[in-house]
């Protein structure tokens, strides 16, 4: 057998390099900050700009920079081996990431460092590579891409130019490409929000988006004192160690609505609860449950950290861009118990929620135990009841009490015993949508109102102690304040 030199078409690989991974926006842009993250950067500066159709990018930072040895060396493709070992920190693995995220979204990738007193420049334009033909810049082309960002400071400047899948060839009207910006805002406040809020280094890092300080989004909101911090569990492989923390997060109830969105993210609550898995402090991926459990309404407050080392990369098959992982397998049975385990304690947030009986408040259940009998009926002196049987048209009034009648003497009480028996996790009666229950409590308002003869103050005594107003008082009271009907309001 005889060997021979068979090297990859220069232009064909690196048009290739653009579908690496599945890279968004977002995920390209975070792929830079990784980077900058890596140089042990403090701020960050992002520009994303439409340019009339024809977009330009911009990460600026203050890290230590590169030689050009160094840079030549960063602009390789494929530029370190996944499989070498790795500062405990580096958020790299494959040396393809500031190439293949670039090139997913522009053709031109321009590169300008400095870490002493030189700064240099190289650049990569898709539309002549002929023969690994890599542009280096002379100083009068690095001064004039880098605008001054580099002249008194170490640090580096990723260009993107001739931007054709970011504009979608020219094709995303600026409203589209706001929409964009607002969403790559929003996913780097989440991937790097332990950064953000100083979590990591023990010093927050900055990061603004064409101007404007991007803050961290924490997907536990641990800040708020209704957020539920259950049981860390550690699980060694390959004496790594894997660290697991599960949260329950505020019943609707406890926060407001505009939090309940932030929280919920453009996908919901239930779209978004499982496992959040960090990477040496950086979100990879978030809101799946590996197949080891449904996505259910029960468990829709359940997210669970878990920080896995980047010495872990191989068996978790970290994708090119960062943007997805798989599950061990021999982590899966060892989790499956603890997810079930955390699925009941999650639905006992909304189970715990039903009605009661046994309140010093206006329920709408009363319970009779009398000679050996317990019986159940809907309790006429709740205001909501009251009002729809003080209806002066009599037969309203009859057909509504008889409504009423049915619906005593048709308790299903065998099967309810069943399920309070065998499935009480499960059972599940108050509702779990903010705005499904704001709209209930919108239409009972004005017969409210006009029980208390209009009187906001008397008004907002009553809702504190009716059912189910007093249980979810925080989002009645919101709604009372839009509509001025509050007696902070009056």
């Amino acid at each position: 057998m005889k060997f021979i030199q068979n090297p990859p078409d220069a232009s064909s690989l690196m048009t290739s390099a653009r579908s690496f991974g599945n890279y968004d926006l977002p995920g390209a842009i975070a792929d830079l900050i990784d980077n900058s993250i890596k140089a042990q950067s403090r701020n960050i500066k992002l520009s994303c700009l439409y340019n009339s159709g024809t977009p330009k990018v911009s990460v600026v930072d203050d890290g230590y920079g590169m030689t050009e040895e160094e840079l030549h060396a960063a602009m390789r493709p494929a530029s370190s081996n996944p499989l070498a070992d790795r500062s405990p920190d580096d958020l790299g693995r494959f040396g393809w990431g500031m190439k293949s995220a670039s090139f997913s979204q522009c053709k031109k990738l321009t590169v300008i460092s400095r870490k002493s007193s030189d700064v240099c420049g190289a650049q990569w334009d898709l539309d002549n590579v002929h023969n690994w033909t890599m542009g280096v810049l002379s100083a009068q082309e690095v001064k004039s891409l880098s605008s001054g960002e580099l002249e008194t400071h170490p640090g580096t400047v990723v260009l993107w130019t001739n931007c054709d899948r970011l504009s979608e060839n020219g094709t995303l009207n600026e409203d589209e490409f706001n929409d964009l910006i607002v969403y790559t805002r929003n996913r780097i406040a989440l991937i790097y929000h332990r950064y953000l809020t100083g979590l990591v280094r023990k010093r927050p890092l900055a990061i603004t988006l064409n101007g404007q300080k991007i803050e961290g989004y924490d997907p536990f909101y641990l800040d708020h004192k209704a957020t539920q911090e259950l049981e860390k569990e550690e699980i060694r492989i390959d004496n790594k160690r894997i660290r697991i923390q599960p949260y329950i997060l505020p019943h609707y109830s406890k926060i407001t609505l505009s939090e309940y969105d932030r929280l919920g993210g453009e996908e919901g609550f239930l779209k978004n609860q499982g496992f959040y898995v960090y990477r040496n402090d950086r979100l990879i991926i978030n809101g799946t449950w590996f197949r080891l459990a449904k996505h259910g309404e029960l468990s829709q407050l359940l997210r669970v950290s878990v920080d896995i080392p980047n010495s872990l990369d191989e068996i978790w098959k970290i994708t090119i861009d960062k943007g997805d992982a798989q599950l061990p397998a021999v982590l899966k049975n060892r989790l499956k118990p603890i997810v079930e385990g955390l699925k009941k304690r999650s639905s006992r947030v909304f189970r715990s929620r039903g009605g009661r009986i046994d309140r010093d408040e206006t329920t709408v259940w009363n319970r009779h135990a009398r000679s050996g009998m317990i019986r159940y009926s809907i309790n006429r002196k709740h205001p909501l009841v009251a009002a729809l049987l003080g209806i002066d048209d009599a037969d309203t009034k009859s057909a509504a009490n008889a409504v009423i009648e049915v619906i005593e003497q048709s308790f299903p009480v065998i099967a309810f015993s069943q399920d309070a028996s065998k499935h009480l996790d499960e059972i599940h009666q108050t509702e779990a949508d903010p705005r499904a229950f704001r709209q209930q409590v919108e239409a009972a308002l004005p017969m409210m109102l006009h029980e208390v003869g209009g009187d906001f103050i008397r008004l907002s005594e009553l809702l504190k102690h009716t059912e189910p107003f007093s249980r979810n008082w925080n989002s009645v009271n919101e709604i009372l304040k839009e509509k001025g009907w509050s007696s902070a309001g009056t």
